[in-house]
């Protein structure tokens, strides 16, 4: 396990440190984490009250052997062919959960787009942009943080495509 700054440790995420130090106006949602719930994201939006479609899950990726981030609206599944074409590549399966967990510093259901141990190549789906914000995980499981598209793209320097299927 990684050692947490005392930032961290007083509660702060890698996220929200990143987000933070970055000078970026977000919003924490807190949520008691349900293990047996089926969906970390459908979970998410049903706690806060908000629409499925404005909750977008982080999945990690292997494109032709590289990790890649997608964040995709938990009302949807990703779409790999999408995702490998967005980055150039020709092949996109989902990465091993455990090396996934590994390489972001975050565990399934808590995976976010900023603040990861080693920087990954990032896509947004571009139906981000058709919020005014977006909710995201803050790096653990029950919590989420709210925060334009064009935030989120900036901060993890994001291509923007259609990678979700809906």
């Amino acid at each position: 396990m990684a050692k947490k700054s005392k930032k961290q440790q007083s509660g702060g995420t890698p996220a929200t440190v990143s987000l933070t130090a970055a000078g970026v106006g977000f919003t924490l949602h807190s949520y008691d984490h349900d293990p047996s719930h089926p969906s970390y994201g459908e979970e998410a939006a049903e706690a806060m009250g908000v629409s499925p479609d404005r909750v977008f899950k982080t999945l990690v990726a292997d494109v032709d052997g590289a990790l890649t981030v997608a964040v995709v609206p938990v009302s949807g599944t990703l779409d790999l062919k999408a995702l490998a074409a967005a980055v150039g590549g020709k092949r996109a399966t989902m990465a091993d959960p455990t090396l996934a967990e590994r390489t972001t510093g975050y565990v399934r259901g808590g995976i976010s787009p900023l603040g990861q141990r080693k920087k990954l190549r990032t896509v947004l789906d571009d139906s981000a942009e058709s919020h005014a914000t977006i909710c995201i995980s803050a790096g653990r499981r029950g919590l989420e943080v709210e925060l334009t598209p064009g935030d989120l793209a900036q901060l993890t320097e994001a291509v923007l495509a259609p990678i979700g299927r809906g």
